[in-house]
């Protein structure tokens, strides 16, 4: 009856004839895996299992970490931006959709000193998160700070991955871009002192952006703010990843944590794609990498801005801000950088810290001095 007989060692299965007279004619097949390779397989799909649900805490816990930070500081009696002069014009749709959404994605705050003296100087700003999480309601101390010194902000939000990958940011910033062109004189502030600024995939934003503005591209959204005519004056990328692709290359440089790791292969993984980031050279994806135009020979049509990056020495993302600056300075910008000794990533965001409180003063040092040279040349 049976068409063969197993061997004790053998692992036996049940498996239907290639024909037999009726449905449930079987035979009894040898199928013998060794225990060690049925073990390795096991071990190997636990082991993919765990870092999965790692990978999932990290971003969990990440996430909480910093809208539990922002909501925590809002409660603070000084988080109300009439205390510092500062009103708030919330939640203004800066992209319109066809067929038209509701989206919360194309929205942006704006922050503006209560008391103006004509037109003040604008900044753009780009919330980080790994291009994957966060908001401008979780970086409203970010707008706040700028905004009590004098700055009308556009503080804005944008679409998220892995939903929404490359170039969907991006492409969300230009839009932003070319509202503040269009629009923020309306709110009292002066486009010809235009400021970009954003932390980690923020930084990449802004730094992208700066290069849409004064690089001849063809994709149709950097078009779109080169076609405005305006360049912003001051770019400060603080602990940018500038690169996205090839994101071994910090593990080239030191021994990093497994969580940092993870953090990294998500940020590129969600937002360019495992192919184009193992693939440096992918030109689908160049703006992503705005490192790697920089630090090309392409030169731009307009002058670059000058470009003022901060970065803490624990930072792992220091490498792209060291790789920066003398990219920048080949193509004839002012380019500067300060690196803030023990400081983490981010460390500026925590605004009642020593080191905190340096950076701020240095990037608002650094604006003010190129805003009014640029001042003083159109006197000229």
């Amino acid at each position: 009856m049976f068409g063969s007989t197993a061997n004790s060692h053998n692992h036996m299965q049940l498996s239907p004839r290639s024909a037999g007279p009726y449905k449930s004619d079987y035979i009894y097949t040898d199928t013998y895996t060794p225990i060690t390779t049925r073990l390795s397989q096991l071990s190997l799909r636990t082991m993919e299992s765990l870092v999965e649900a790692r990978k999932t805490i990290g971003k969990w816990a990440l996430t909480s970490f910093f809208e539990g930070l922002s909501a925590a500081g809002k409660l603070h009696p000084q988080s109300d931006p009439k205390k510092h002069g500062v009103e708030v014009v919330s939640n203004i749709r800066y992209r319109e959709t066809s067929p038209p959404q509701k989206s919360h994605y194309h929205l942006l705050d704006v922050y503006r000193p209560i008391k103006r003296d004509g037109p003040l100087p604008v900044v753009l700003y780009v919330h980080g998160g790994a291009f994957r999480i966060l908001s401008k309601d979780t970086h409203w101390i970010m707008a706040l700070a700028f905004a009590r010194r004098g700055y009308v902000v556009a503080n804005i939000n944008y679409r998220l991955a892995p939903e929404r990958p490359f170039p969907a940011a991006l492409e969300d910033s230009c839009y932003a871009f070319k509202w503040v062109i269009d629009n923020i004189a309306d709110y009292g502030g002066d486009v010809s002192q235009l400021v970009l600024a954003g932390e980690s995939a923020g930084a990449n934003l802004v730094t992208a952006l700066s290069i849409c503005a004064t690089y001849a591209r063809p994709e149709p959204y950097a078009q779109m703010v080169f076609n405005t005519n305006v360049a912003p004056k001051v770019v400060l990328p603080a602990c940018g990843v500038l690169q996205v692709s090839d994101v071994d290359r910090f593990a080239r440089q030191k021994d990093i944590p497994t969580w940092v790791v993870d953090r990294l292969e998500e940020v590129a993984f969600g937002y360019i794609g495992r192919k184009a980031t193992a693939n440096v050279g992918d030109r689908d994806t160049e703006l992503a990498n705005p490192l790697l135009i920089l630090e090309s020979d392409v030169e731009p049509v307009r002058p670059l801005p000058a470009y003022f990056a901060t970065c803490g020495t624990k930072d792992v993302l220091i490498y792209d801000t060291k790789r920066l600056i003398p990219a920048l300075e080949k193509h004839g910008a002012v380019a500067e950088a300060i690196y803030y000794p023990g400081e983490i990533h981010a460390f500026h965001a925590l605004l009642f810290r020593k080191a905190a409180k340096k950076c701020w003063v240095d990037q608002l040092r650094f604006t003010k001095r190129i805003l009014n040279k640029d001042k003083e040349k159109a006197k000229l």
